[in-house]
């Protein structure tokens, strides 16, 4: 079994501490419970995996920050990268976070 760090259970992600072939069963620890999925991508050491499924334009969030937004729906398991988050800061098209 492959393992992630997860900081928060607010997070949607979490930070793989390996790598990660897809089909892996894939375990993390938070806040004293354990939780398991399957990976459905690759996911390289220190890139981020989805927890959860996440829609379209829904917040990316790793240590109870919002890193980014979906730019298309992420299913659980799948590898959170550029090619499917957007940043939303300074970008002048939508509302700033603050």
């Amino acid at each position: 079994m492959k393992a992630i760090i997860v900081m928060s259970s607010k997070d949607n992600v979490g930070c793989a501490v390996e790598d990660i072939v897809a089909g892996d069963e894939v375990s993390y620890t938070v806040d004293g419970r354990t939780a398991t999925f399957i990976a459905k991508d690759a996911v390289p050491f220190g890139f981020k995996a989805a927890l959860q499924d996440i829609p379209a334009g829904g917040d990316i969030i790793k240590y109870k920050e919002v890193v980014g937004k979906a730019a298309m729906a992420i299913q659980t398991g799948e590898c959170v990268h550029v090619h499917n988050v957007e940043g939303k800061r300074g970008r002048g098209d939508i509302p700033e976070v603050k």
